[in-house]
């Protein structure tokens, strides 16, 4: 099963680097990069409003675990979000993708 997993970066070179690792690393096939969200939430009792930048990470249900553990490896943040959301359907030829980039 193939999963699109969400994390949110600081700015944009932390982003890069992060999604580079992940696909050279095949536990990614493809890393899109989502430049100038804006996250509100709150944080040790204070409201926050923060631009960051959203990945979208395109990988194998198999590969969660390390993948989860590399991102938290790589982020500066002490709470990383890390989201996992199952994909139910696709294109049988993007989803073969993904799995020969992941070998």
């Amino acid at each position: 099963m193939y999963q699109l997993v969400l994390t949110t970066c600081p700015n944009e070179d932390i982003a890069k680097d992060i999604a580079k690792i992940v696909v050279t690393e095949k536990l990614a096939a493809c890393v899109n990069i989502i430049p100038n969200i804006t996250s509100v939430y709150s944080w040790e009792d204070e409201l926050h409003c923060d631009n960051e930048v959203q990945l979208l990470i395109k990988t194998d249900t198999n590969k969660f675990a390390i993948l989860n553990e590399r991102i938290n490896q790589l982020h500066p943040y002490d709470v990383v979000e890390v989201i996992a959301l199952n994909i139910q359907q696709g294109d049988k030829h993007y989803l073969n993708w993904i799995t020969n980039s992941l070998k």
